[in-house]
């Protein structure tokens, strides 16, 4: 294909012409000049029609070129045209990919964007699901078992009796007297209120408070009397009498004791108990 703007003609067609136009005038000249030697053996009228005749064909010869000539640049023009068609269209079509690239990046970032968005709000959403899991351990009972008795309780509720539980291990009567008795009042339907009551009379037997002791006792076997523990605090009870000099009182108790619960552990400690009171 020619370049853009090129003339085919200069590429091969106007040489053959010039070629031919060359070969035509050259043999129209020996034409002439045979027709000039002819014209010495023929009359002059038949001199001059040679030579009109020569100069009609050589007419229509040039005409016959500049035609030819006409129709190879009206088909150079032609395919000039179309090539700057064909390059327009090409540049329409590079526009448009380029166009199509820049959206397509465009769309990529986009994307991209996005999917840091989702992401980000998937890790708010477990951060949020995480604290809300936390606030509601905080909050929601959990089942906890003691002395053979399983039952739901608060976290808060929880915390307390075992705060209160680990300064009596901790020998801090004071302390877990004031904290048990405090549960007992705050909580006294809780799962804990037993044990928590139990565990108040020995805070006060370990505070030498021994008439508190006693009715804390009493209080707890007569609210549980079916509990594992309630052998033990009739038994506390009866050492609380000892300790205040009681031993006829003590002495009743540790019956009680061994007529009510005959084969508990405690009963078998009271009997050693009962030899020892005079």
């Amino acid at each position: 294909m020619p370049a853009r703007g090129s003339n085919p003609l200069q590429h091969g067609a106007w040489p053959r012409l010039a070629a031919r136009v060359s070969l035509l005038a050259g043999s129209l000249l020996l034409m002439v000049a045979s027709g000039a030697a002819r014209a010495q053996l023929f009359p002059d009228n038949e001199a001059r029609k040679a030579i009109v005749e020569l100069r009609e064909r050589l007419n229509r010869a040039d005409d016959a070129a500049r035609a030819r000539i006409a129709e190879e640049n009206a088909a150079q023009a032609k395919l000039t045209e179309q090539i700057t068609t064909l390059q327009r269209s090409l540049l329409e079509l590079n526009n448009q990919l380029e166009a199509l690239r820049t959206e397509i990046a465009r769309q990529r970032g986009s994307n991209e964007q996005l999917a840091r968005d989702v992401a980000e709000l998937q890790r708010k959403q477990r951060d949020i699901a995480q604290g809300v899991d936390e606030r509601m351990r905080k909050i929601e009972p959990t089942k906890v078992g003691i002395d053979g008795k399983e039952f739901l309780a608060d976290p808060e509720e929880k915390r307390q009796y075992e705060e209160a539980l680990a300064q009596l291990r901790a020998g801090d009567f004071v302390a877990s007297t004031g904290a048990l008795g405090s549960f007992v009042r705050r909580y006294p339907g809780s799962g804990y209120t037993e044990s928590a009551r139990f565990w108040l009379g020995n805070a006060q037997y370990g505070k030498r408070d021994y008439k508190d002791a006693i009715a804390t006792f009493r209080a707890f076997v007569v609210a549980a009397p079916d509990s594992p523990r309630a052998p033990e605090a009739v038994l506390a009870i009866a050492n609380c009498q000892v300790e205040m000099k009681d031993t006829k009182s003590a002495r009743a108790t540790i019956n009680e004791l061994i007529r009510v619960y005959p084969k508990s552990e405690a009963a078998v400690a009271g009997r050693e108990r009962l030899a020892t009171i005079r």
